[in-house]
């Protein structure tokens, strides 16, 4: 029987930690948010406004994944508190199992706590643009876009490709991709900043060893104007032709769409959609994205306080990748680092990731 009482003692303990971090994510808050999104995306004319419904079941499908661990455990403790009340020490190896599993699961769920900044629950626009240094330095980006990919594949995001220009030889000189996924933007802002590698160069006759630059910027997806209000007249919209693939109405109407943030200086083109209306949507949510970024580099207050060209940019070098004379990546930021770098350019970077968000 004191083996009982000391597994109800430990059960207790973890029904008591689970509460208070059920409080702290506001689980309960967000449950009612889903029943409200349920009962509103039933109602037959909501899809009248197409992009109004496909934002609520978007936010129903992630506040659903988001809470239903925690419901199911709510009801894994409630249950095995009443099974063990009833049970002799006949049973204690199980409940042993059980409480051993409850807890491990507690503390995965547990990580959520670590996502509480303003924009961490938001999906992700990642934009990877390659550094001087022609073909290498393109070859390079194509590396970073591969294992950023490989990764988003493991966690099971969705992924859509924005706009994506390859090099002339190797690699790209530019790819912008938008993940949606839980947590997606709290994930991968530790990414955000210049990447540099070190190696012997596949494009040198001489194979002299070559270090070449990358920029990884990571924005939150902020698809509502009440969440980040922009001024009109702080706005300068041009359009064009667009020169990009997509077929002859994208390459013969002024469908491509470039905006000007004129305090900042802050410049979005997007020409991949089909029409005009749809490339100024996505500039506009980039644009959006962008802001928030530099507000949270600058530690504004607000939008009116961002100061034009102090984003971190090219400045803020976070990790190296040394592939030659010896194999090492690490982390600027946190010092964590991986001694096997083909594992990390094949998308293993959740130690990088970790180590960031603990720190």
């Amino acid at each position: 029987m004191r083996v009982m009482q000391e597994l109800q003692k430990k059960l207790n303990t973890i029904e008591s930690d689970f509460l208070k971090t059920y409080e702290k994510l506001q689980i309960a808050d967000k449950i009612e948010q889903v029943g409200q999104l349920e009962r509103e995306v039933a109602e037959p004319d909501i899809w009248k406004n197409v992009d109004e419904a496909t934002a609520k079941n978007q936010e129903l499908a992630r506040l659903t994944e988001e809470t239903q661990p925690w419901e199911l455990m709510r009801t894994q403790i409630e249950d095995l508190g009443e099974l063990m009340q009833i049970s002799d020490d006949g049973m204690k190896d199980e409940f042993a199992e059980q409480i051993e599993a409850i807890e491990g699961q507690l503390a995965e769920l547990k990580k959520a706590l670590r996502f509480q900044g303003p924009y961490d629950s938001k999906d992700a626009i990642m934009r990877i643009t390659s550094g001087a240094g022609g073909t290498e330095a393109m070859d390079w980006a194509g590396m970073l876009e591969r294992m950023y990919l490989r990764f988003f594949e493991k966690k099971g995001w969705k992924v859509s490709c924005i706009e994506r220009v390859i090099g002339e030889e190797a690699g790209i000189k530019t790819a912008v991709y938008e993940i949606t996924g839980g947590n997606a933007y709290g994930w991968l802002k530790s990414e955000h900043g210049v990447h540099r590698l070190v190696r012997l160069s596949p494009f040198n006759a001489n194979n002299l060893r070559q270090t070449s630059f990358a920029l990884v910027e990571v924005l939150p997806v902020i698809k509502a104007d009440t969440e980040v209000m922009l001024d009109e007249k702080d706005l300068r919209i041009d359009v064009y032709h667009s020169g990009g693939h997509g077929g002859q109405g994208v390459n013969t109407t002024d469908s491509a769409v470039r905006i000007t943030h004129l305090p900042t200086n802050t410049v979005v083109a997007i020409q991949n959609e089909r029409s005009q209306h749809q490339n100024k949507e996505k500039a506009m949510e980039i644009l959006r994205g962008k802001l928030v970024q530099m507000q949270l580099e600058q530690h504004a207050a607000s939008l009116s306080e961002l100061r034009a060209g102090e984003s971190a940019g090219w400045g803020q070098q976070i990790r190296n990748y040394v592939l030659q004379p010896y194999k090492l990546v690490k982390d600027t930021r946190t010092g964590y680092e991986e001694t096997e770098p083909d594992k990390v350019l094949d998308g293993a970077i959740e130690g990088f990731i970790e180590a960031y968000l603990e720190s």
